[in-house]
């Protein structure tokens, strides 16, 4: 038996926690092979339901689960972990800004970062899941001295997968059969799926998919406003699909990219396609097996994309500069 991997998950108690945590302790994330310690953190008024979670996650008898840490101690939480995945945010509600929203979930983020620095394995990898995940994920990483940048992400897997599926129903393909695609930018409305490298089966989008118009206005705009339109439907956020992409994250972080493929996450930029030094960005990023990744070079942007991706990258600028006051000098 493999030692037992430790996985932080923030936010435990909340709909995308409860979605995640079962297929983990299950072999969903790591493999059927691979034991793991779930470190459950949430905030004291939530303890009494992550409390009902884990009964359920022990009625379970899963295999591979080889332990339980509940608690709303944040040291406690990130004690030894190797993967954080941090879930847990306030959401924004109405009449609530965007500036306050970051103010509010900057203090929370700045907190972890500092347990994680104290607290985590030497070999710690931090996915931020909890909106607004690029700045979040950059107020955590300034705030966790010691983490290497490379070891920080933000999730935009799930507006990937979510494009994905658009061009695959307009192309009458399945889903599978679109690779190349990348998010560009925030995980935002201003976030940019660049339909332009994508590739159908190995044929160019815009070679399969004659309708400019619909490319450069109706997808772009769904996949922007996905989120919105589930809350719209169902009455609450993306739980399910979200908790999946950031699986799929990790395990794409995990194992080898598939042969002239890349996946889209955000990164600490190190000046990559004009890309600000220190933005936690979105960009075409390719997995070696060991999990060493970088950035694909060489990826052709047109003038639109182009506008498109400052667009994005002009919007983390204000993020930073609104929490400014949360990042170190």
């Amino acid at each position: 038996m493999k030692d037992s991997i430790t996985v932080t998950i923030t936010g435990a108690a909340g709909q995308i926690g409860y979605a995640l945590l079962f297929r983990i302790a299950s072999g969903g994330l790591f493999g059927p092979d691979q034991p793991v310690h779930l470190n459950l953190v949430e905030i004291e008024p939530a303890m009494k339901a992550l409390e009902g979670t884990v009964m359920e996650l022990n009625d379970c008898a899963f295999p591979l689960l080889s332990g339980i840490t509940a608690t709303s101690d944040l040291d406690v939480g990130f004690q030894n972990s190797n993967w954080a995945l941090l879930v847990g945010s306030v959401p924004r509600k109405a009449g609530m800004e965007r500036k306050d929203l970051l103010g509010i979930n900057g203090k929370i983020f700045t907190l972890q970062g500092e347990a994680l620095a104290a607290n985590a394995a030497d070999d710690v990898r931090v996915l931020v899941v909890g909106n607004p995940c690029n700045t979040n994920c950059l107020i955590t990483m300034n705030n966790a001295p010691g983490i290497p940048s490379e070891r920080f992400f933000a999730m935009t897997r799930l507006d990937e997968n979510r494009a994905k599926s658009q061009l695959a129903a307009k192309a009458g393909v399945h889903v599978s059969a679109i690779s190349n695609l990348c998010i560009w930018g925030n995980h935002s409305a201003t976030q940019y799926p660049d339909y332009t490298n994508a590739l159908v089966d190995k044929n160019r989008v815009v070679d399969v998919i004659d309708d400019e118009e619909w490319l450069r206005g109706e997808f772009i705009s769904t996949v922007q406003q996905r989120g919105a339109a589930i809350i719209n439907a169902r009455g609450a956020s993306s739980a399910a699909s979200a908790a999946n992409a950031a699986i799929d994250t990790v395990r794409s972080l995990c194992n080898a990219t598939p042969e002239g493929d890349w996946t889209s996450v955000a990164v600490c930029s190190e000046g990559q396609y004009g890309i600000d030094k220190g933005l936690i960005a979105s960009m075409p990023v390719r997995c070696e097996s060991d999990g060493v990744w970088s950035v694909v070079e060489g990826v052709d942007i047109d003038d639109f994309s182009k506008s498109k991706i400052e667009e994005s990258v002009s919007e983390l600028r204000e993020e930073r500069e609104a929490v400014s006051d949360l990042i170190p000098s």
